[in-house]
């Protein structure tokens, strides 16, 4: 009832808006605290809360380094590079018709290729440092970010490029003033969907090599050690973590953006 309640009058605030989902929230770790215990569900089917609260705080020095190694070093790595790599490659595309036909269709196949065949085969090629987890990343948010910026880069309608076109403006003039600007909500789209995409690759590429670090290589190795506590409290870093990446992504978009249609009204 309270919840619904904050969730009816949550366009009066801020406040408001973050008090139902973190009412909520703390309403299923109560109800997952209660049923664990209440079960006697053991440990290493699946821990209370409280034990990886408790697993968390005992471990904090682990999880950051763990943190560092595959959140820093090897998504945000491979998300810059990328992100940035998807945008250069679909400006190109957008102003050679040759490589519309071409290099979409091999885009799309390396798409398509299951991560889990392509990260043993990056690690092999990279090491097992970071530098291998960034190489996954890149080729897991290269494809959307591409896409959603070739189809942004069509966005500007027919009248405002015959109006540069009157203005006697370049190629490069038009992109940077018109078009560019014009595809900003489609990029950021594909910047948001790469958001999870870029710490999910870098995980699951620790599990096919990795130093005695990283949030991947934890998991993995607490799994065989039955040590399912450390393994929720790696997944709540990355849960934090990813949420807000994804949380700044959309700040930014909302600061760039504010002039579309689907910002209007938002506080």
């Amino acid at each position: 009832m309270l919840v619904s309640w904050i969730a009816e009058r949550s366009t009066a605030g801020r406040a408001l808006r973050l008090a139902a989902p973190v009412i909520f929230g703390l309403t299923l770790l109560w109800l997952w605290e209660a049923a664990v215990t209440g079960a006697g569900v053991p440990r290493v089917i699946l821990p209370a809360p409280s034990a990886i609260a408790a697993r968390f705080a005992t471990s904090t020095s682990i999880l950051w380094v763990d943190f560092v190694q595959t959140f820093v070093k090897g998504a945000l790595s491979g998300y810059a590079i990328g992100c940035g790599a998807a945008i250069i490659t679909a400006v190109l595309i957008d102003r050679s018709p040759f490589l519309t036909r071409g290099l979409l269709p091999v885009g799309n196949f390396v798409a398509a290729l299951p991560i889990i065949g392509i990260a043993p085969i990056l690690v092999m090629w990279f090491g097992f440092d970071w530098q291998s987890k960034a190489a996954v990343v890149v080729v897991m948010v290269f494809f959307p970010v591409l896409v959603n910026t070739v189809e942004g880069l069509r966005a500007a309608d027919a009248m405002q490029r015959d109006l540069m076109h009157t203005y006697s403006a370049s190629y490069w003039q038009a992109l940077i003033k018109l078009r560019l600007p014009a595809a900003m909500p489609f990029i950021f789209n594909g910047l948001k969907i790469s958001t999870t995409l870029a710490l999910i690759g870098a995980i699951v590429a620790e599990f096919f090599g990795s130093p005695i670090r990283g949030m991947g290589f934890r998991i993995s190795t607490e799994v065989g050690r039955l040590g399912l506590d450390m393994v929720w409290a790696e997944i709540t870093v990355a849960a934090l973590a990813g949420s807000a990446f994804y949380g700044l992504v959309s700040v930014i978009e909302r600061r760039v953006t504010f002039w579309h249609p689907s910002q209007r009204g938002r506080g």
